[in-house]
């Protein structure tokens, strides 16, 4: 019964056991090319991370398509323009400069602007209200006088 048992359970036992990675693409310049430009680009599900090291299935589905467009003999710029049509500026983590996204690239800039000038306007305040705070002698006369009394 024993044998039997182990046997039954060596036959499940079989598929499960793994074989040798297949090469994701025949041709390795091409997974090169997927790689670096994945290293560009923002995984849309995970957001925090790069289309190459994500392991979400939207990820493997852009490589995917990725893929089949560098065979289709695409350049880069072209998946990218392919990519950036269909989802948007934000797959890319350095989006272009124009009108949709000034904010974003001037937004720092803008406000260290700001806060610098508030901090300079703050600093001339202060320093006016100190001249103002500090007495002449006549007032310190009158004060030692009244402290005397």
């Amino acid at each position: 019964m024993k044998l039997a048992v182990l046997l039954f359970a060596f036959a499940f036992a079989a598929p499960t056991l793994a074989g040798e990675a297949a090469p994701n693409a025949d041709n390795p310049e091409v997974e090169a090319r997927i790689n670096k430009l994945g290293e560009d680009l923002r995984c849309l599900v995970c957001q925090n991370e790069s289309l190459a090291g994500s392991r979400a299935d939207l990820a493997e589905d852009l490589r995917r398509e990725m893929r089949k467009q560098m065979k289709a003999g695409k350049n880069d710029a072209e998946v990218i323009e392919y990519l950036t049509d269909r989802y948007g500026d934000f797959v890319l983590y350095r989006p272009p400069f124009k009108p949709v996204t000034y904010l974003l690239w001037l937004g720092p800039v803008i406000f260290l602007a700001i806060g610098g000038t508030i901090w300079y306007v703050t600093l001339k305040r202060r320093h006016k209200m100190q001249d103002q705070i500090q007495p002449d002698s006549e007032a310190l006369k009158k004060a030692a006088a009244l402290l005397e009394q």
